[in-house]
Parts: structure tokens; C-alpha cells; sequence
């Protein structure tokens, strides 16, 4: 028995120094330097298409008078659809290195694919809506948009996941199949919205028509503000104090800033008014 172990090991010593070392090192060799070539012309084909898309939509921003949003958001779209092409071509370019025909690939992707597709519903799904959320433009990058319980900035629109920057800094990536409602925050005028609390014991015209006039004023002053602001009139009538709402539209993300002006001007004028009608009485 020890013999045949014996035998054996010989044998295989013998087959392993006839074994063409230097040739297979050499082709391994050369594969390596290959992948490594071919890898390098992806990074650099990838940043010429980024720059060139970057070039194409800032003249495309200039002359057809494209929304800065919009352009920002179909440039991203187009580097995310290079990228994935590019990949595409490396992994078959790399598969081909192996002997590996990509046609063979390409024939048996029918079969494959109808295996695959049972497992990538959630893929398709966020494709499909992606699709659609840039057809219908529902966000733009750079919008203010709620989406179910999150809440910021878009970075970035993909046909696969949407990036939103939290107010904290947190990135958050949403698959597109899980955006079910979408509030934009960007779109159109915005209401500024402002609630004054005055005792109920004084006159409450006379009250409403002070607010007017501080109203009138910061009108004339901020040009962010488009309509208003006006004294809607008592939103609530309380035994000690009533609330009148003071409302204004205004420019598409300046509603947090006038409404901080709205309340310190109002806040001053009210405070001087209730002065001056305590020290009349």
C-alpha cells in the first residue's frame, strides 16, 4: 500500500516538472495587464462622457433656457445611464478575455432573464416608477420635497433610487417603488403664515388695523413677498385673548424668512400698541 502512495506521489512530481510553468505565468500575466488596460479605459471613457454631459447640459441650460433644476436632474439621469452602459461593455469585454463568449451571453439572457425576473420585481418596479417620476418631472434635483416620513433637499434622480439630503446632513437613498406620495415643497408661490395674540379686552379693529399698517410696510420693503400680507381676521376668540392670522404669498422658499420678519415686526408693533392703549386708560 505504502508503495502505491509512493508510486503515486512520483507520478505526480513527474506531470507537475513537466507542467509549462513559464507559459501559463506569461498568460496570466498578460490577462492581468489586459483587465488592468482595459479598466483604465472605462475610468477614462466614463470621466470624458461625465464632463461631456456636464458641458452639454450647461449649454443646453444657456440657449434653450432650461430650468437650472431640470438640467441638473436629466445630467444626472445621463451619467447614471453612461455609467451602467459602460459597465455593461466592461464586464463583457472582461468575460471575452476567458474565452467566454458574449453572444452566448446575450442568447441564453431570454431564459436566464425569465428566472431572474421573478427575483428582480423590486427592480423593475423602481425602473418603472423612476421612469415615470421623471416623465411627469414630480422632483427636480434641488427641489424641497416630503417623502413619507423624510423630509429635504433632492440630490439626485436616478430610474432606480432618489437621493434626498435631510436638514441634518443625513443622505438618504429611496428606492422609487416606496415613493407612494411626494410632496414638493418647490412649486409655485408659498403662504406665509403668521397668528398675533392680543387680550381680548381692547378694541379688536383698532388692533387689526395697526397690524395693517406694520403689514404694509415690510409689503414695501421685501420684495420676496408677492401678495399681502392681510389681516384675515380673529382666528380665535378666547375670555382673555384673541388670535388674528396674518397671511402673505411669497416667493418659493422664502416663506420661513418673512414669516420670522412678519412675527419680530408684529410682535414690536403689538407690544408698543398695547402699551400706549394701557397707558391711555
Amino acid at each position: 500500500m505504502i508503495d502505491l502512495i509512493q508510486l503515486y506521489l512520483v507520478n505526480i512530481s513527474n506531470h507537475l516538472k513537466d507542467f509549462a510553468w513559464s507559459s501559463i505565468l506569461i498568460k496570466s500575466g498578460i490577462t492581468l495587464l489586459q483587465i488592468f488596460a482595459i479598466y483604465i479605459g472605462f475610468v477614462i471613457l466614463r470621466g470624458l462622457g461625465n464632463k461631456l454631459t456636464e458641458r452639454t447640459f450647461t449649454k443646453v441650460n444657456q440657449r434653450k433656457g432650461v430650468s437650472v433644476a431640470r438640467a441638473k436632474t436629466l445630467e444626472s439621469l445621463t451619467k447614471n445611464i453612461i455609467g451602467y452602459v459602460l459597465i455593461f461593455f466592461l464586464v463583457i469585454t472582461i468575460l471575452q478575455l476567458f474565452g467566454i463568449q458574449a453572444t452566448a451571453i446575450l442568447a441564453g439572457a431570454g431564459v436566464v432573464g425569465l428566472a431572474i425576473g421573478f427575483g428582480a420585481q423590486g427592480l423593475v418596479s423602481d425602473v418603472v416608477t423612476g421612469f415615470f417620476i421623471l416623465l411627469e418631472r414630480q422632483m427636480d434635483v434641488g427641489d424641497y420635497v416630503t417623502i413619507g416620513a423624510l423630509e429635504g433637499i433632492v440630490e439626485e434622480v436616478g430610474l432606480r433610487t432618489a437621493q434626498v439630503r435631510g436638514f441634518n446632513g443625513t443622505l438618504h437613498y429611496i428606492p422609487n417603488r416606496t415613493i407612494t406620495t411626494l410632496s414638493n415643497h418647490s412649486r409655485g408661490n408659498m403662504r406665509a403664515l403668521v397668528d398675533i395674540t392680543v387680550p381680548a379686552s381692547n378694541n379688536i379693529d383698532e388692533a387689526i388695523s395697526e397690524i395693517q399698517k406694520i403689514c404694509h410696510l415690510i409689503a414695501e420693503i421685501n420684495p420676496a413677498i408677492i401678495e399681502g400680507p392681510r389681516v384675515l381676521g380673529v382666528q380665535t376668540y378666547g375670555t382673555n385673548e384673541v388670535v388674528l392670522r396674518v397671511i402673505a404669498k411669497v416667493k418659493n422658499g422664502e416663506q420661513t424668512a418673512v414669516e420670522a420678519q412678519l412675527k419680530r415686526a408684529l410682535h414690536e408693533k403689538i407690544h408698543e400698541y398695547l402699551k400706549i392703549t394701557s397707558e391711555g386708560k
